[in-house]
């Protein structure tokens, strides 16, 4: 009798556990990365846009520099179809510098002069969520702690992430092989990206459990990229097939896990959860990223 009951214990356990929560968001507004033949930045937002709003998305936060509109004016409108669309926009400084790079001073006058483009499109902006570019907080606790407390004071929250997987490396080398024609290189594309992202849910998923004893909602890092806006409906099937329901960004900072603070200087950078982890120096997790092969194919 108990053996017949164990596979419909399992069932309803399984179907009474608590879904992974996720919130998806793009980084580098109105511009990422290369281009394939006859696409345009409109035509990469429209598409993730729509996929946004067929697949029933919670609200999906752009992040955005302003230089990169300037520098190319015709990808503008960008920002004002992610506005339309009834999607935040965010800052991430104005020129995508890398704080490394800057003083503390420099990197605050960076954020300050993006507001104006934000601004252009939400006068009454109340919430204000600021990215790192390159997830790079400060090399040195000081500057951290001297950027930290400039924000604060301005009114930003930091729009930290716990789920990456380095999507841009893909888009570069799309351009190139949607251009060739190479559909072997097309299908690798494909395959790994997919294979990479799931890998990743595993890793970030094993951070969060040995920081925080349990699952985060997670907040994904994604660009702005012609890839990207191609694998997107497959992307969240993927994450759907793992288990995670989707939030909007601000639900999930809610969580308490978020007010953590690594407080040290690192010029790498990272996730919330990678930071914490050189913090309390735990041994990196074993993970793999085909760098050098997306970097040649298709050259």
């Amino acid at each position: 009798m108990f053996r017949r009951l164990l596979p419909m214990l399992t069932l309803v356990c399984a179907s009474i556990a608590p879904a992974q929560k996720l919130a998806i968001t793009f980084d580098d507004l109105p511009s990422h990365g290369k281009l394939p033949p006859g696409v345009t930045r409109v035509d990469v937002a429209k598409s993730i846009l729509d996929t946004l709003k067929r697949e029933h998305m919670p609200p999906t936060f752009g992040f955005v520099n302003g230089f990169r509109g300037e520098n190319e004016p015709a990808s503008m409108p960008v920002l004002q179809l992610w506005h339309d669309a009834g999607q935040p926009l965010a800052n991430h400084t104005w020129a995508h510098k890398d704080i490394n790079d800057l003083s503390a001073e420099e990197f605050l006058a960076a954020v300050d002069q993006n507001e104006a483009t934000l601004k252009s499109f939400d006068r009454n902006r109340e919430r204000m969520w600021l990215r790192y570019p390159y997830l790079h907080e400060g090399d040195t606790v000081e500057k951290r702690r001297a950027v930290r407390a400039g924000l604060f004071a301005r009114g930003y929250r930091i729009a930290e992430v716990t789920m990456d997987f380095e999507d841009y490396l893909w888009n570069d080398p799309y351009a190139r092989c949607f251009a060739k024609h190479d559909e072997a290189a097309l299908q690798y594309l494909h395959d790994s990206y997919l294979s990479t992202a799931e890998q990743y849910i595993r890793v970030d998923r094993e951070m969060s459990h040995r920081l925080f004893q349990r699952d985060v909602p997670y907040v994904l890092l994604m660009h702005i990229g012609a890839f990207d806006a191609k694998m997107l409906p497959e992307l969240i099937a993927l994450y759907r097939r793992n288990g995670f329901r989707f939030i909007s960004m601000p639900d999930a900072l809610k969580d308490p896990a978020y007010k953590a603070d690594p407080d040290a200087g690192d010029a790498g950078g990272g996730t919330l959860t990678e930071l914490l982890e050189q913090a309390k120096q735990l041994k990196p997790l074993p993970n793999h990223k085909p760098y050098k092969k997306l970097a040649e194919l298709c050259r």
